[in-house]
């Protein structure tokens, strides 16, 4: 099937609460593959997989909702719903930057949590803030774990549930009782998924943009110089198309040293391939998890070193920032942590983690006043004025989310 997937979902939640476990039950894919993550058990990147939701034309609702092009119930074949992108976001709190980084291209959200433990746990509620500081609205709440508790601890964690997301965006949101482990009401998941979470409005009209999730070096070791590839990058347009042959340009780039200077020059190439859900498209537009094969060096693509940077029609690209004033908004209370401390105003000369689209940096704040402050970045980001921000101070030994910030 040549149709790309069309919107972006992400999977949140704390740590172990399942929700790798439900990305393979949805999918098929497990997308813990990382050396690391096998070992530990925990998503330490952000996973992906593509899923294509089907509904059987003979069979009641919700039983007709299905991944399966041949209904498990009745034999039929089912009908093409659409094509759904999962970002698999790690819950542990060390990896809150990596979780930031995916919310950006998050058109709507999953939130797991675990009907065996007490809700909220710290980084349930972190990433519940994360989804309303990067202004994710569309949001379901899956109530996992269910075949290993009692129906009184089932409905207790349920009361859990609904108290916890008050005055969030997952407010009104439903909650659907999964065992993701025995594909219990995936179903059901399936036709509120369809129900709740549409698909936004693109323009492709406009120059293309893709946010720059992941880059890598395809060769393996020992590969004839004649036969290498070039350096691939990975994430998802948010406006335009992308075509085979297309030149492309990437801010900010790489770091170049000139006359004892350091400075920041952007990449240009031509697309030399695109992947989409496992295939080859000569075409792609936004939603969905995209691959985009390079003429560029792969020495310059490996190991995520690209991750952060945003890839578009040359000319067209937001300004490279080293510094920015923004406009501040901070949270009550520090989320994350047992004991939730009251959120400080934020203080000239203090260190910050800045998330915007894909990027992740240091900012240190120049000058500080009641509702916006200056702030100089570590490392550059591509960004455009009125872009939101997601802002993390350091608390002990870890970065807590504190709220969000517009550029000016």
């Amino acid at each position: 099937m040549k149709n790309q997937s069309e919107i972006n979902i992400g999977l949140v939640g704390h740590v172990d609460h399942g929700k790798t476990t439900l990305t393979k039950a949805l999918s098929g894919v497990w997308t813990d593959t990382h050396s690391e993550e096998t070992k530990r058990g925990i998503s330490i990147r952000l996973g992906y997989a593509d899923i294509t939701f089907r509904k059987c034309p003979q069979c009641e609702a919700p039983m007709c909702y299905t991944t399966a092009e041949i209904c498990e119930r009745c034999g039929t074949e089912t009908e093409l719903l659409r094509k759904v992108s999962f970002v698999d976001a790690p819950g542990h709190e060390t990896l809150m930057a990596t979780m930031l980084s995916g919310a950006a291209l998050m058109d709507g959200a999953i939130l797991v949590i675990a009907a065996n433990e007490p809700c909220p746990q710290p980084q349930t509620k972190e990433h519940l803030m994360a989804l309303d500081v990067i202004g994710v609205k569309d949001v379901i709440v899956v109530q996992n774990k269910i075949d290993i508790v009692s129906r009184e601890r089932a409905l207790e964690s349920y009361r859990e549930i609904k108290e916890f997301v008050k005055g969030t965006c997952a407010e009104d949101a439903p909650i659907i009782p999964v065992s993701a482990q025995q594909g219990a009401n995936i179903d059901i998941l399936i036709e509120t998924i369809e129900e709740k979470i549409k698909t936004p409005e693109r323009d492709v009209d406009k120059p293309a943009r893709m946010y720059v999730a992941r880059s890598f070096d395809i060769n393996k070791p020992g590969v004839d110089p004649e036969h290498l590839a070039g350096g691939v990058i990975g994430g998802s347009l948010v406006q335009g198309k992308f075509r085979v042959g297309d030149e492309i340009e990437i801010k900010p780039g790489i770091q170049v040293k000139k006359d004892g200077k350091q400075s920041w020059m952007s990449l240009h190439s031509t697309i030399t391939g695109l992947v989409a859900g496992g295939e080859e498209m000569d075409e792609v537009g936004p939603g969905g998890l995209v691959g985009v094969g390079t003429l560029l060096d792969p020495s310059l693509t490996k190991a995520d070193s690209l991750s952060g940077s945003v890839a578009g029609e040359p000319g067209t690209l937001p300004p490279v920032r080293h510094s920015f004033t923004m406009e501040t908004h901070l949270l009550e209370r520090v989320v994350g942590t047992k004991e939730e401390t009251k959120v400080e105003p934020i203080k000239t000369g203090e260190p910050l983690m800045i998330n915007v689209g894909t990027t992740t940096t240091v900012g240190v704040v120049k000058s500080a006043r009641a509702d916006d402050a200056d702030i100089v970045l570590k490392l550059p980001a591509c960004a455009e004025e009125g872009q939101r921000i997601a802002l993390s101070r350091r608390v002990g030994a870890r970065w807590r989310l504190i709220g969000y910030g517009i550029i000016k």
